[in-house]
């Protein structure tokens, strides 16, 4: 997920910010038809009651352009609020424009054969129960064949009061700033085969009770190894990916604070492709704590574990790209003269620009992130691969249930207010 989602760790109270600069594109040949197929998919569906405004839950959708070979340009997103009714409010994130009960924010555009998560900042203001509908809707400037999926009417339902986690992931680059958001970062270049590079990536508690305890997973794309991973993480290959499993049972994740962690990817040398995918990040809360990261040990009752309830588990999965410049520079090579008398002359050998396989696994993530570089010049084949990715959400479930309880580094950060404009 890349745009407009949590502006700054450090301020982002709302932790849900459609960013300013929107999303960046892969470089990519002309396209023969200039149609952009886009799709809209909510992803978030439920809100914990007492979730406050300064810490309100950002409602991820994902924006879909894998149907399509050409990219999507100026992508908006606008949204309709007058379905709501009083059980929440919404936040307008900067930057957007509006108009009576809706607005409307300028995305950017999104490259062909990728997907882009946004949310909307919403926070609880009565009780549970249904809390009413969002009606929101994408368009670009290009041409979309099939408007049919451009809008949602998404149900709202605010639950009892609970911990709600949310993973958050950036597309890998070669320069990413470990920062957990892409905001600032306007210079994004591909890695190199056999580079390695940091992976940007954080959970967040959007609910209104503390999470106790948090298991999560990443799963790499074909292609892409761990360099690097936090100190009692386990990793074991299945189905051909990279995996890397992890619990921390001690952490305590209270409302508006998120979880993070030292790693590092490796691409392989031998690739073929300029965008490997589907790269998953995954989470969920253990219910129990027995470290001190902030409180003292402790093992949550039969009655805390009732309390406990996740509010919504659907948006506990973040999905990510890895961006890789498969360009070759020419190298000289030195061709001596028939007669041995004569120096050598050195005569360039033009070693050409290696096209990327046209054939790349399309998952279901992100964009190059805010003023990405180039994608290394070609455009993944259209079309999600349902059987892939189901595939491996169902290894992700089989491994959920055996994740070993294991001590390591952790890192959790409060984050403040944001400066967001209020609704309800």
């Amino acid at each position: 997920m890349t745009a407009f989602h949590r502006s700054t760790l450090a301020r982002a109270g709302v932790v849900a910010l459609l960013a300013a600069g929107g999303l960046a594109t892969v470089a990519a040949p002309a396209q023969a038809a200039a149609e952009a197929d886009l799709a809209l998919q909510p992803l978030s569906y439920q809100l914990a009651q007492g979730v406050t405004e300064a810490k309100a839950k950002p409602f991820k959708f994902q924006v879909d352009n894998t149907r399509s070979t050409v990219d999507a340009k100026d992508v908006r997103v606008t949204v309709e609020t007058k379905g709501l009714n009083r059980k929440v409010g919404f936040l307008v994130p900067v930057g957007c424009d509006v108009t009576g009960t809706t607005f409307s924010c300028l995305l950017g555009d999104l490259a062909a054969g990728t997907t882009e998560d946004f949310g909307i900042p919403l926070f609880s203001t009565g009780g549970r129960g249904d809390a009413g509908k969002l009606v929101v809707t994408i368009s670009s400037a290009t041409t979309d064949p099939d408007l049919d999926d451009n809008t949602v009417e998404h149900e709202i339902t605010v639950t009892e009061p609970g911990y709600d986690l949310t993973a958050w992931v950036q597309d890998v680059y070669a320069n990413v700033t470990v920062d957990g958001d892409e905001a600032g970062e306007p210079n994004l270049r591909p890695l190199k085969p056999g580079e390695t590079a940091p992976l940007d990536w954080a959970i967040y508690n959007d609910g209104s009770r503390k999470a106790t305890g948090v298991a999560y997973g990443i799963t790499l794309p074909a292609g892409v190894t761990f360099a690097e991973l936090p100190e009692g993480c386990v990793e074991q290959p299945l189905g051909g990916f990279a995996n890397a499993y992890c619990e921390d049972s001690g952490v305590v994740l209270k409302p508006g604070q998120f979880y993070t962690a030292g790693v590092r990817v490796k691409v392989g040398a031998d690739v073929t492709e300029s965008v490997l995918r589907p790269g998953f990040l995954w989470a969920f809360g253990l219910d129990a704590a027995a470290g001190s990261p902030e409180e003292q040990p402790k093992v949550a009752t039969g009655a805390q574990r009732r309390a406990f309830t996740e509010a919504d588990e659907v948006d506990n999965s973040a999905q990510f790209d890895v961006f890789v410049d498969l360009t070759v520079q020419p190298t000289p090579t030195p061709t001596p003269t028939a007669t041995p008398t004569a120096d050598p002359t050195a005569t360039p050998t033009p070693g050409g620009t290696t096209s990327p396989d046209a054939t790349t696994s399309p998952g279901v993530t992100t964009s190059p992130a805010a003023g990405g570089g180039s994608g290394g010049g070609g455009l993944p084949v259209t079309g999600v691969q349902v059987g892939l990715i189901g595939g491996i959400g169902g290894i992700i479930l089989l491994v959920g249930g055996a994740l070993l309880v294991l001590s390591r580094r952790r890192k959790v950060v409060l984050v403040a207010p944001g400066d967001e404009k209020s609704t309800d």
